[in-house]
């Protein structure tokens, strides 16, 4: 099992820049699949970002392609969310989440293990 502790949130204005973090407990983060997702009110939870268990492999969704970028740090057992050129739109909560047994998947139900959040709130 993992636990996931995200941190990092906060409110910025648009353009600016945010780095969230999520903390994993456990033994064996390497051999977890690591993603972000995000959830707006009103709206579902949709796909931002994942890593391979190595770090070596990423997936980005498009509307945060080029600005958003994945990555992990095994030592550490933490992966990382860096956030650029941030919009109004990427308003929302920020989840972390890993599995197993998934590949870089874009679908929340693919990932058995769940943080808390974190709010991410971007100002025009």
């Amino acid at each position: 099992q993992v636990q996931l502790v995200e941190s990092g949130g906060g409110l910025v204005q648009a353009g600016g820049s945010l780095r969230l973090s999520c903390a994993a407990s456990g033994r064996t983060f390497n051999d977890y699949v690591t993603a972000w997702f995000r959830q707006a009110p009103g709206k579902e939870r949709e796909f931002v970002a994942a890593t391979s268990r190595s770090g070596g492999n990423t997936r980005h969704a498009e509307s945060v392609n080029g600005r958003f970028t994945i990555s992990r740090d095994n030592a550490k057992n933490t992966v990382y969310l860096q956030m650029n050129n941030l919009k109004p739109e990427d308003t929302a909560v920020y989840y972390c989440a890993a599995d197993r047994y998934v590949g870089l998947s874009t679908t929340s139900k693919s990932y058995g293990y769940w943080g808390q959040g974190t709010q991410v709130t971007v100002s025009s």
